[in-house]
């Protein structure tokens, strides 16, 4: 598995950003409002990214990954890159949707009732794609050569 580029995350945050704001500019009277859930869930994801990193960089700083019961499982340190790789991935494309829309509701003074939850919504899809990103880095194993 090849490790997430930080231009390709840009790449795909600024497509969705771009094509989210096309629509959001079009659809945006018949649109839902947009529901608490969402910032409460990408917050969600990120306090667990963060917590995952913390948890695989002291296992590794403290050369506690092994087999043993007392010891971090290399399938599940993969387990944790996989997530982080997802949570990357998946807050570059809800955070660009959201960063748009925000931008649009900021500058169309059109309904600030949702203005809190689309700021709270962008901010936290751009804070879950960082964090997964940190955790697929700690996930990451060093090249042998870089050991020697």
């Amino acid at each position: 598995m090849k490790q997430t580029s930080v231009l390709g995350l840009l790449g795909v945050f600024l497509f969705c950003a771009l094509a989210s704001f096309i629509l959001v500019m079009r659809f945006y009277g018949v649109l839902p409002s947009v529901p608490l859930g969402v910032a409460i869930c990408l917050w969600g994801m990120t306090v667990l990214c963060v917590l995952l990193a913390v948890r695989v960089r002291t296992r590794i700083k403290d050369d506690q990954i092994g087999q043993d019961r007392s010891q971090l499982n290399p399938v599940t340190a993969a387990q944790f890159l996989v997530i982080g790789k997802a949570s990357a991935w998946t807050g570059a494309i809800f955070g660009g949707g959201y960063v748009s829309l925000g931008i649009f509701v900021l500058t169309s003074h059109i309904s600030a009732q949702d203005l809190l939850i689309v700021i709270a919504s962008a901010l936290g899809g751009v804070a879950m794609s960082a964090a997964g990103y940190w955790l697929e880095k700690s996930c990451t194993v060093p090249p042998v050569d870089a050991v020697r």
